[in-house]
C-alpha cells in the first residue's frame, strides 16, 4: 500500500478509530485542526517557542507538514507559514493543507511540494524551522538536518518533535514489528539518540533542550491521566479511577514504559548560532 492507501484503509477500519483520532488523521480535516490546536502538545510547543525563539519571529517552515494540522495552527496564531509536504494527497498530504487554508481563509500560508533533503529556499530564510514526526523518515539524516539548518536564520530555532529513537538494530526490528502501520506501507524508520545528536552537531546547531519520552506531553500526548482513569475504571471498576495512589502508581509505571519502548519518542530544541 501507499501511504495514502494506508490512511484511507485505517480511516475506514473501526479497530483503528482511536489511532486515527489521536494522530489527527481523520477525514474531517477541520476537526483534526481544532483538536490539535487545543492539545497539550501544541500548548507546550508554544511555550517552548516563547521561551527560546528570537525576538519577534514571523516566518516559520513546517517540514513534513502532512495534512497540515500544525501548519494551520501556527498560521492561525499569526506566523507566516510555509508548509513543505511532498505528498500531493487531498486526504493526508499537501492537498489537504490547501483545503484547510481555504476553509480557514488564511492568506499567511504557502504550500510547497518538496522533500526535506532538498529545500527550495534561500539561505537564512526562516526564523523557526518546525519538524513534527518527520525527521526520523529522512533518507539521509545528516543532509536533512543540514538543509534545515541552511534555511534557518542565525539565532533561529529548530524544533524537531516526536522522533523515534532506538538503541540498536535489534531494537529497531522490535519497533518496526510492533508499529501498527509499518506492515501496510513499510515507511517507518528510527535512529539512535547519538545519530540525531551527531546530525545536529555536524550542522553547527546547539542543543538547547533534549526532551525525553516522559518529560513532556509533547512526546506522550494524547496520553493523559484522564485516559488512564478511564482504562482503569473499565478494567477494574470505577473505584480504581477515584483511588489517587493507584492512579499515581499506574501513571508512574506508564511513564517508565515510555522511556524504554523500542522507538520511543524524543523531541529537541536547537539553535543556529
Amino acid at each position: 500500500m501507499t501511504w495514502e492507501e494506508t490512511i484511507t484503509h485505517i480511516q475506514n477500519s473501526p479497530s483503528f478509530a482511536s489511532l486515527v483520532r489521536d494522530t489527527y488523521i481523520s477525514p474531517d480535516l477541520p476537526s483534526n485542526v481544532e483538536r490539535f490546536c487545543l492539545s497539550a502538545e501544541f500548548q507546550e510547543t508554544q511555550l517552548l517557542l516563547r521561551q527560546y525563539s528570537p525576538v519577534n519571529p514571523s516566518k516559520l517552515l513546517d517540514i513534513g507538514a502532512g495534512n497540515g494540522v500544525a501548519s494551520i495552527a501556527f498560521a492561525r496564531t499569526g506566523y507566516q507559514v510555509t508548509a513543505l509536504e511532498p505528498d500531493p494527497s487531498s486526504n493526508i498530504g499537501n492537498g489537504a493543507i490547501k483545503t484547510l487554508a481555504a476553509h480557514y481563509q488564511l492568506s499567511n500560508i504557502e504550500v510547497i511540494e518538496a522533500y526535506g533533503e532538498n529545500l527550495p529556499f534561500d539561505d537564512e530564510t526562516f526564523d523557526i524551522v518546525y519538524i513534527r514526526q518527520a525527521m526520523h523518515h529522512a533518507i539521509d539524516l545528516t543532509n536533512f538536518v543540514k538543509e534545515a539548518t541552511r534555511v534557518l536564520k542565525k539565532g533561529g530555532i529548530m524544533l524537531t518533535l516526536r522522533d523515534h529513537v532506538i538503541t540498536s538494530s535489534k531494537d529497531k526490528v522490535k519497533f518496526l514489528n510492533r508499529h501498527p502501520l509499518h506492515h501496510y506501507y513499510g515507511g517507518e524508520n528510527a535512529f539512535t539518540l547519538d545519530a540525531y545528536q551527531t546530525a545536529f552537531k555536524d550542522a553547527g546547531l546547539t542543543i538547547l533542550q533534549q526532551i525525553s519520552p516522559s518529560a513532556s506531553p509533547i512526546n506522550y500526548d494524547p496520553w493523559s491521566k484522564t485516559q488512564l482513569k478511564q482504562i482503569l475504571s473499565a478494567k477494574f471498576g470505577a473505584w480504581t479511577a477515584s483511588c489517587r495512589w493507584l492512579v499515581e502508581i499506574a501513571w508512574w509505571l506508564s511513564m517508565i514504559r515510555k522511556e524504554h519502548l523500542p522507538g520511543k519518542l524524543y523531541s529537541f530544541v536547537v539553535r543556529k548560532c
